[in-house]
């Protein structure tokens, strides 16, 4: 059964509301949560958000923190996320670093104190869509190994960047710098599938298929090796060390740790508008000419075209505004939950 969006958006607003957010807040955070189910993230959209409602029932999240720019200059800012929601404190700062670029052609905003941010692309895409180049990182508690270690030494901090694309959808690249993000890891082992040898190592430091030691027990590895740890690193340096925010293991587990402590997650958000720093109609010709030359390169046998990263995900939200979203029996367990913890009344859910 597909879920409708609007069923879906107002369950999550519904439940947001009980725990404390004000309308704004629920909103904007719910249509984050529930455009990342449409686009197929299932590991980052509403399956989160049971946990961000304990948290929230708990005090480690405050219902009613309210993201403030602690420091700023024309073109930079360090905003205190006063332990809101990552949804509410990473709204605030990608549109603090738009307004920024707008003015002066690119903008950094650090946010630090804030919860876990959810899928980073979505707020890169938002700024692609107002014409601006941009990149947004956070940070985690570790659970990503690195190279010849035998337990993890950084988190998955995720790396997003949106490329605007006039008259079309952004081109959206977000990824963990782990080989897997480990939701992905957790929805495996809740399945009961047997995941790939790549995806983490065990104390010892030996690729294992066991899932089921995740997190306790095993790290993720790192994506690509040395590549993938130095990207990782790259985003702790931009999302934790610049605007002064906790870094590695002084950043909290919100889904292990009591739910009376803020988690301390940081990002970093960079915009850089294209009207400003390029000649708009060269720009979209150039950027046209590429996708196209992407699109046309020869393929392999049985695949129809090249794709650019986010098309897959912008045609599965087209689905799914048009015939609702299809969500995985693991997601519907965990909206099971919150529907039955908050007296939730939802006929899609049976």
């Amino acid at each position: 059964m597909r879920v409708p969006i609007d069923a879906l958006q107002s369950f999550c607003v519904t439940a947001l509301r009980q725990a404390g957010l004000n309308e704004t807040d629920a909103e904007s955070t719910a249509q984050v949560l529930v455009t990342t189910d449409a686009m197929g993230v299932f590991t980052h959209g509403t399956k989160l958000l049971i946990g961000y409602l304990t948290r929230l029932h708990g005090g480690g999240y405050r219902a009613a923190g309210r993201p403030k720019i602690e420091r700023e200059g024309p073109g930079w800012a360090v905003v205190d996320g006063d332990s809101a929601l990552g949804q509410v404190g990473s709204l605030f700062a990608m549109q603090t670093a738009i307004a920024k670029a707008k003015k002066v052609g690119i903008a950094y905003v650090g946010l630090r104190n804030t919860g876990h941010i959810g899928a980073a692309g979505y707020y890169a895409s938002l700024a692609a869509r107002e014409g601006l180049i941009s990149q947004v990182t956070g940070n985690d508690m570790p659970s990503v190994a690195a190279p010849g270690s035998r337990g993890p030494v950084l988190g998955s901090n995720p790396f997003a960047y949106g490329v605007p694309v006039p008259g079309s959808d952004p081109i959206l690249l977000d990824i963990a710098t782990a080989a897997v993000a480990g939701g992905k890891v957790y929805a495996a082992h809740q399945r009961g599938e047997t995941i790939p040898g790549n995806w983490i190592i065990d104390r010892a430091g030996r690729p294992t298929t066991d899932g089921s030691l995740y997190p306790h027990n095993a790290a993720l590895a790192p994506m690509a090796g040395h590549k993938g740890y130095g990207l990782g690193l790259w985003v702790e340096v931009l999302s934790g060390i610049l605007p002064g925010g906790a870094v590695t293991w002084q950043v909290g587990s919100w889904m292990f740790d009591e739910v009376s402590k803020p988690s301390l997650h940081n990002a970093a958000f960079i915009a850089i508008d294209v009207a400003t720093v390029a000649d708009p109609v060269l720009y979209k010709s150039r950027i046209n000419a590429l996708i196209d030359e992407i699109h046309a390169a020869p393929t392999a046998d049985g695949v129809e075209r090249v794709l650019l990263p986010g098309e897959r995900e912008w045609s599965l939200r087209q689905e799914a505004i048009q015939q609702g979203i299809l969500l995985p029996e693991d997601v519907k367990a965990k909206l099971r939950q919150v529907a039955s913890e908050n007296g939730i009344v939802a006929d899609w859910l049976a």
